[in-house]
């Protein structure tokens, strides 16, 4: 059984988790969330802890920022775009229980005002700002880290939020570097 509880958008996501492990949650109801829900969240946070599983898609993300803005101290697990998707429909209800059980196992921690390891400048200089790729740059990064895909203002914010180290965020880069191989490479 998961302590915390997990706080998702919906009853298919609440059955996915729930194939996957044992655990409880709070649903949503999507991305227009209430008063009551956010009491039940708050609570949920002073007595077990909260871990967000929003889907991997804008409303998921507004939803998660909302949250995490009105519940500071949440865990946060995402997958990817891929691992929720089926056909055209992107959300956890989608991924299988293997795909939960791997991003339950990486769950990240936020960490308010607390000096980053990681600038601007490294983020400019990992081609994940100002550059021509830079939003499937950091859709790699993001993925490879476990913090998901953000724009860069919002990347930024995230390693500092989850406290990403320069060893991790140096060996996501360069695994993204590997992947992407030539056909990154700038024109001579």
């Amino acid at each position: 059984m998961i302590r915390e509880i997990i706080v998702v958008e919906g009853k298919d996501d609440t059955t996915a988790i729930r194939r996957a492990v044992e655990a409880d949650t709070i649903e949503t109801g999507g991305s227009a969330i209430n008063e009551g829900v956010y009491r039940r969240i708050e609570r949920a946070q002073a007595t077990r802890g909260v871990i967000i599983f929003t889907d991997p898609d804008h409303a998921g993300e507004r939803l998660r920022k909302l949250i995490s803005a009105r519940v500071p101290g949440c865990k946060h697990a995402f997958i990817t775009q891929e691992e929720g998707r089926k056909r055209d429909d992107i959300g956890v209800e989608n991924a299988s229980p293997e795909t939960i059980r791997q991003a339950l196992s990486r769950v990240k921690s936020e960490y308010r005002e607390v000096p980053s390891e990681i600038s601007m400048g490294d983020l400019m200089a990992a081609g994940l700002l100002v550059h021509a790729r830079a939003a499937e740059r950091r859709l790699f990064v993001g993925n490879a880290l476990g913090i998901g895909y953000a724009n860069g203002k919002q990347f930024f914010n995230r390693c500092k939020m989850f406290q990403i180290n320069r060893q991790e965020f140096t060996e996501a880069v360069a695994a993204m570097e590997a992947a992407l191989g030539e056909r990154d490479k700038p024109n001579e």
